[in-house]
């Protein structure tokens, strides 16, 4: 098996260490099947990414090894259980740049979303501690999102906004994907009591400037929520450095097992935020009347854990640490330019969100004119090349570019330059198979 502490190279003609994709691959078993009869390309890790070898060795060695509940008994295995779920834990935080306390599990992205905004409506209602009182929400105040948000990162505040009375408001996108700051400057006031935005677009894989927004956000004393689900895998993170109070990333989209992600708070917002979810594992007393809770993390972590896929997750996140993030982008975004470079010369194929000069991650979704984005994937699946169809759960953004689907290249570290070139070579063939071509 090998190591991914082998899998970067120092080049010559560089700087930056460059990536042994080839290496890498073998630790990758699904990458070496073939579909339709040729060779996969899977360029769909937007929506999940492929597992390592040692991510499904380090959940069988908990599985056959120390399988137990948490937190919850005196015996050996429970011991073992418990240390290794908290290592995982401490490990997961460092890769964000976080300390164990302020990391949440979660089963991904969508329900920290839901917890954070469930949990504001519940210090709307008066519930938690004093402090909670700063996340509580009056008829008339404010919440801001953008208009490239994924649906987790929007429909959670529609439903607060109908609950509480705030209003819903969205900062737009251009027509290069990126966001108009001069708007979000007039959006973001005296009434804005929240600002929630995605670090990387996962329709349009421009990494947004979050240092803008936070001050925006901070001028007003507003609370930020940051979806990290498409930059924490591309992209060292350090979540305190950046300035957001609370942020969210799934394990699937990272290298990891399903059924886990982050949830990162700041320690003091955490300490004011009630609890969402309730029930055993989240208490220190109970009588039947009344309850008193923990403190976070485990405030916010009722029932039984996602203990085997956290262990997976922390594997995960060495893994992407062993081979470096800063290689990992360089490599990701040397196929996102050659994708581009071959995209924009083929008649018929539009990119969304082609700004200039704007950091990205290896992702580009585009519209094929006149043949619809599901037959083109079939198209595209017929040839061994895995791809994202359909509206990516942001459909608010496809209208905004006056359609209803897209199709979406996203590459990872295990990417090569040779099946960026087959991915290209077969969307030129589209319009014509489908008769397209005028």
């Amino acid at each position: 098996m090998t190591s991914a502490t082998d899998l970067t190279r120092p080049d010559a003609a560089t700087t930056a260490a460059t990536l042994d994709v080839a290496a890498l691959r073998a630790d990758f078993p699904i990458l070496s099947q073939t579909v339709a009869g040729k060779p996969l390309v899977y360029l769909d890790s937007g929506a999940t990414s492929q597992k390592p070898r040692q991510v499904l060795q380090a959940e069988y060695d908990f599985l056959t090894h120390s399988n137990a509940a948490v937190h919850r008994g005196a015996h050996t295995l429970a011991a073992e259980a418990t240390d290794l779920f908290e290592d995982a834990r401490a490990t997961v935080a460092g890769f964000v740049g976080a300390a164990p306390d302020q990391l949440v599990w979660i089963s991904g992205a969508t329900m920290g979303l839901n917890l954070l905004a469930y949990a504001i409506g519940n210090a709307t209602l008066g519930r938690g501690a004093p402090a909670s009182a700063r996340f509580a929400l009056q008829p008339g105040d404010e919440m801001v999102t953008t208009a490239i948000e994924h649906h987790a990162n929007l429909i959670p505040w529609q439903e607060l906004a109908a609950r509480t009375g705030a209003v819903l408001r969205h900062i737009p996108v251009r027509d290069d994907g990126t966001l108009d700051l001069d708007a979000a400057a007039e959006l973001i006031g005296d009434r804005t009591r929240l600002v929630a935005f995605t670090h990387v677009s996962n329709v349009l894989g421009i990494v947004n400037p979050v240092a803008e927004i936070v001050a925006l956000a901070q001028r007003v004393g507003a609370v930020t929520v940051m979806d990290a689900c498409q930059s924490a895998p591309h992209l060292p993170l350090d979540l305190p450095a950046l300035g957001v109070d609370f942020a969210v990333f799934s394990g699937h989209k990272m290298l990891g097992p399903y059924g886990v992600g982050g949830l990162y708070g700041k320690s003091e917002m955490l300490d004011a935020l009630p609890p969402f979810l309730t029930g055993g594992s989240m208490i220190t007393t109970v009588t039947l009347d009344s309850a008193e809770y923990l403190p976070a993390p485990q405030r916010f972590e009722a029932g039984t854990q996602p203990v085997g896929p956290a262990i997976g997750l922390a594997a995960a996140v060495r893994y992407l640490d062993a081979v470096g993030l800063e290689a990992i982008h360089a490599h990701e975004r040397m196929l996102a330019d050659r994708m581009r470079a071959g995209l924009v010369e083929i008649p018929g194929v539009r990119l969304l969100g082609d700004a200039v000069g704007v950091e990205r991650v290896g992702l580009w979704s585009f519209d094929v004119d006149g043949v619809h984005a599901h037959d083109a994937g079939q198209f595209l699946d017929d040839r061994g090349i895995a791809v994202r169809v359909g509206h990516h759960c942001a459909a608010p953004l496809h209208t905004r570019f006056g359609i209803r689907a897209s199709l979406r290249a996203s590459a990872a570290l295990y990417n090569t330059t040779d099946e960026v070139d087959r991915f290209v070579d077969a969307v030129r063939g589209v319009r014509a198979y489908f008769g397209a071509e005028s």
